[in-house]
C-alpha cells in the first residue's frame, strides 16, 4: 500500500472543547460523537452536512446506537437511554454514587449488545485529575450493571476481537493498551496483560476501535496522531499524523466502513495554540487507508 493516499480533512470544523466517542451510524449515514464538556451530542449527517445536537444536564463522554431505536449515552455517571426526537433522557442505571466528583469516561457496546464503559475523577486540567478512582463497567441489556475493576485513571479506549474472545482496553495514565480474555456468554473478562506501550512522542493513548483485519487504531492525545497496533506481535504497523495535537478517539464509517473519523479537543490549548492549529475541536476524515472497519454494535437493552 502506498501511504501517500492517505487524505486527511476537516470535514466539521465544530470547535468541539472534547470531541469524543465517533459512532457511525449506517441508517443515516450520519456521524455520531459528543462533546464532553459542553454537555453536547452531535449527529453530523454525511449528506446534506449540517448537525443536529441535543444538550443534557451533565458532562457526556460516550454515546452508542440503541436497537430498539433511539441511542444510549453515559452522562455524569449515569447509563441513560436518549430519545433523539422529543431530546429525552431516561435514565437506566447509576454508577459511582459513593464519588461525587467522578464521571464516566469512553464506553462502547460489546458484540452481544452490553454498554461497557468507565469512570474517571473530574479533571482540574486536562489529564490532571485524582489518580485511581474509576472504574470499568457494563450495562447488561436487562440495565442491571456489572462492575469490572477499580483503581483506573482514566478510562479509555475499548473494543472486540473479531472472534470476540479478546477485549482491549486502556486505562490512559499506564501508556499501556491491554488485552484480557473475553467470555461473550457471560461478558466476564480474565488474563489481563499488555499488548502495546507507547512511545514517548506518541503521548497519551485515548479512544480506539478496531478494523476489519483484527488491527487496532488508537488516537493518541497531545500526540496528534492515530496509530495502527498488530495487538498479536505488540508492533505498530502505521501512523497516521493530524493537523491538530489533541486527537481523542476514532472510528470507521461512510460507505462500506472504508472512512475514518477522528474527534479531538482545543480544551487546555493556550490561544497562540489555537492560532496555530485552527481545526482543533474539529471533525476529521481520513480516507485511502486501505483498510475497512466493522460496523458498531447497538446495545440490545
Amino acid at each position: 500500500m502506498i501511504m501517500s493516499s492517505v487524505k486527511i480533512e476537516c470535514v466539521l470544523p465544530e470547535n468541539c472543547r472534547c470531541g469524543e466517542s465517533p459512532v457511525w451510524e449506517e441508517a443515516s449515514n450520519s456521524l455520531l460523537f459528543v462533546d464532553i464538556p459542553a454537555k453536547k451530542v452531535c449527529r453530523w449527517d454525511s449528506l446534506s452536512k449540517g448537525v443536529q445536537q441535543v444538550t443534557v444536564d451533565a458532562p457526556v463522554s460516550s454515546v452508542a446506537l440503541r436497537q430498539s431505536g433511539g441511542y444510549v449515552a453515559t452522562i455524569g455517571t449515569k447509563f441513560c437511554a436518549l430519545n433523539w426526537e422529543d431530546q429525552s433522557v431516561a435514565v437506566l442505571a447509576t454508577v459511582d454514587k459513593d464519588k461525587k466528583n467522578n464521571r464516566f469516561n469512553d464506553g462502547k457496546v460489546d458484540p452481544a449488545g452490553r454498554y461497557f464503559a468507565g469512570t474517571m475523577a473530574e479533571e482540574t486540567a486536562p489529564a490532571v485529575l485524582e489518580r485511581h478512582q474509576g472504574s470499568l463497567y457494563s450495562l447488561f441489556p436487562d440495565h442491571h450493571v456489572e462492575k469490572y475493576f477499580d483503581q483506573v485513571d482514566i478510562s479509555n479506549g475499548l473494543d472486540w476481537s473479531l472472534d470476540h474472545k479478546i477485549f482491549y482496553y486502556i486505562d490512559s495514565l499506564s501508556y499501556s493498551v491491554d488485552a484480557f480474555d473475553y467470555d461473550l456468554q457471560t461478558g466476564k473478562i480474565s488474563n489481563r496483560r499488555s499488548v502495546y506501550k507507547l512511545e514517548k512522542e506518541e503521548q497519551i493513548p485515548d479512544g480506539m476501535c478496531i478494523d476489519a483485519e483484527g488491527k487496532l487504531w488508537v488516537a493518541c492525545y497531545n500526540g496528534g496522531r492515530v496509530i495502527r497496533l498488530d495487538p498479536e506481535t505488540g508492533k505498530r504497523l502505521q501512523t497516521v499524523k493530524l493537523p491538530v495535537d489533541k486527537t481523542t478517539s476514532c472510528c470507521f464509517g461512510g460507505k462500506d466502513y472504508s472512512e475514518m473519523y477522528v474527534t479531538c479537543a482545543r480544551d487546555g490549548m493556550d490561544a497562540e495554540k489555537l492560532l496555530q492549529q485552527p481545526q482543533a475541536g474539529g471533525i476529521f476524515k481520513i480516507t485511502g487507508l486501505g483498510v475497512k472497519g466493522i460496523p458498531p454494535y447497538p446495545y440490545a437493552g
